[in-house]
């Protein structure tokens, strides 16, 4: 009897042994075929979500794509790639950014299609989507203290999701690792890649074989909006007696204008009657309508106000595709995504996040992480006004760096792609002329040229 019983508490161990493993660890899972793509795709796509934070109350969800540079990949770099926002899914760079896929629509209004990016960035690197903070994609929180994070706390959050990750995947723990990501992502980046610099020389496990990091457009200072005039002025969008008589009565702040100022906020009227028909993200584009409905779960139409239509004569006219094709039962069941977890509809960018911003200056973080001798390539596209160029020159230019490689001509096919600098702390700066606020979605050839230069420690 005696014996009875103590197999019966070994089996119930060793099941609760089976419990634990089976929700505390990372669940990934392969992708073979996708809906919208002909045939098994010709690339190796992996989903799953890691649990993080106190209790592992927040599940991550990621997109892993292996490089095709090699059999396995196993020798090319590992990057983690974040979306800006904050709020919005690392499905965005995989189907029409950075990723091996763009998505496009489909016939008689139906799935939307998807086809092969030739200049997708994974035909050099391992690239990890994440979809950060949680509330983002298909990210999501266990409880309801778990679904608020804040700027601070989705950052420990990646860390710790990466390390997970890495455990999992022993196979990439020496592979040189980068982490980068646009616009918000300029805040976080350099957080989280303080972190692991941090976590490395206090002996935390993995160690991360941290090389450096990639920007674009990258928000990075309170004060950046201040400089939307002085690039509007220089790209001819408003006349030289209105910036000056900006630069007068607002005196260098046209953010936060003292309500008082009557002079100021009458310029500024002025201003935005100028330029708020045009796409503040792709100064040549005009502003897109907003889209009024999308395809539910069950196929009726509902509405839905969070993405924008856009003619292909907007750079962004694929973003109103995501949310269709990603809302569809057939690809949530393809991606292995849990039931249950997205309440309402998935969106591509989650606007009603309970997430606190926190207001940094990332700076101070760049400078720490030269300090460490690792590499950065900062970029920028040239029409971007959201984050124009201008402010971003405007904190490396802070820095008081020397400069090693003086202000020149990059080219791709013998034309001028754009222009870039290298200074002494291993950061490489570029525009990209003629691009947007997230350039490799405007300009896909001549940023893979780019990027392919600089992860070859090739110069651009």
């Amino acid at each position: 009897m005696m014996r009875y019983y103590y197999c019966r508490i070994v089996v119930v161990f060793f099941f609760f042994i089976w419990i634990k493993d089976l929700f505390g660890r990372a669940e990934a899972s392969p992708v073979e075929f996708l809906p919208g793509f002909d045939g098994p795709l010709p690339f190796h796509l992996e989903t799953g979500y890691i649990g993080v934070d106190e209790g592992e109350n927040v599940e991550l969800f990621y997109y892993f794509v292996r490089s095709s540079s090699s059999s396995n990949g196993n020798d090319d770099p590992l990057i983690l790639w974040l979306v800006g926002g904050p709020g919005c899914s690392g499905l965005s760079a995989l189907l029409y950014e950075i990723g091996p896929l763009f998505i496009d629509k489909g016939e008689d209004e139906g799935l939307p299609k998807l086809s092969l990016n030739p200049y997708a960035w994974t035909k050099l690197t391992n690239i990890i989507f994440l979809d950060l903070p949680v509330g983002t994609g298909f990210s999501y929180a266990k409880t309801l203290n778990a679904a608020h994070s804040t700027g601070s706390q989705s950052c420990h959050q990646a860390y710790q999701f990466l390390r997970k990750w890495l455990i999992d995947h022993p196979e990439f723990a020496s592979n040189p690792f980068y982490i980068g990501g646009s616009s918000y992502t300029g805040m976080t980046v350099p957080f989280i890649a303080r972190l692991i610099s941090d976590g490395n020389e206090a002996g935390v496990e993995p160690r991360i074989n941290i090389k450096g990091y990639v920007l674009g457009n990258g928000a990075t200072f309170p004060d950046e909006g201040n400089y939307k005039i002085p690039f509007a002025h220089g790209m001819g969008l408003i006349s030289d007696e209105l910036y000056e008589s900006l630069m007068q009565t607002c005196e260098g702040n046209y953010v936060n204008v003292d309500s008082s100022n009557h002079p100021c906020l009458d310029n500024l009227d002025t201003f935005h009657q100028l330029v708020d028909d045009l796409s503040g993200e792709q100064i040549l584009d005009p502003t897109c309508e907003r889209i009024d409905s999308r395809s539910s779960r069950n196929g009726h139409r509902v509405l839905y106000n969070e993405e924008r239509i856009c003619t292909k004569k907007c750079y962004t006219y694929r973003h109103q595709y995501v949310p269709i094709w990603a809302n569809n039962p057939s690809v949530q069941e393809a991606l292995h995504i849990r039931e249950g977890s997205i309440v309402g509809l998935w969106e591509r960018c989650n606007r009603s996040l309970p997430y606190t911003n926190g207001t940094w200056d990332s700076t101070p973080i760049h400078a720490y992480l030269s300090t460490k001798g690792y590499r950065s390539l900062i970029y920028s596209g040239d029409h971007d006004m959201v984050m124009p160029f201008l402010s971003t020159q405007a904190w490396i230019r802070s820095l008081n760096y020397s400069i090693m490689d003086e202000w020149r001509q990059w080219l791709v096919r013998g034309q001028i792609a754009g222009y870039t600098r290298t200074y002494a702390n291993n950061m490489t700066f570029a525009t990209v002329k003629g691009g947007a606020h997230v350039a490799p979605e405007s300009n896909p050839e001549e940023c893979f040229a780019m990027f392919e230069r600089w992860i070859s420690y090739k110069p651009l």
